[in-house]
């Protein structure tokens, strides 16, 4: 099984987001970009063809790959040459009527949610320490200057 990639859009209040879902032999990677207001067609095509689209997918590259067990590739139904134009026709009706995101890249976008929010946690531990770490520095100076009549 190869590769394959489907970015969707859709509204989840209060903005527009957009999902890029991997389905990969390690598993679904995903990632996502909030657009805010409806994105029309020109800025969806310039944030395809811009440093935003490869941004998402570096991210998703990034992100930690979940299992898929509820789609086994979005692109993969099967519609390629071959195919009469009305099993075509139905195939992509079919498609068209699947929800947006599949529950693996939910999961894959939870996942990579909450090593950003551990990731954050772990940095601002360390900061906070490093400032106590400064403080306690500049004290004991100033208590040793003091002792020192200075």
């Amino acid at each position: 099984m190869g590769t394959s990639a489907t970015f969707t859009v859709f509204f989840e209040e209060p903005f527009w987001v957009g999902v890029l879902e991997v389905h990969g032999p390690p598993g679904v990677r995903a990632a996502r970009h909030v657009f805010g207001a409806e994105p029309t067609g020109p800025q969806l095509s310039a944030f395809a063809v811009g440093r935003g689209f490869e941004a998402l997918g570096w991210a998703a590259a990034r992100s930690t790959p979940v299992a898929s067990s509820d789609r086994a590739g979005s692109g993969a139904s099967g519609a390629g040459a071959g195919v009469s134009p009305k099993r075509a026709a139905r195939l992509a009706a079919r498609q068209a009527r699947v929800p947006g995101t599949s529950t693996a890249a939910q999961r894959a976008l939870q996942v990579a949610r909450e090593e950003g929010r551990t990731e954050g946690r772990r940095v601002g531990r360390a900061e906070r320490e490093r400032r106590a770490a400064r403080r306690r520095e500049v004290a004991v100076r100033k208590a040793k200057d003091r002792h020192r009549g200075r």
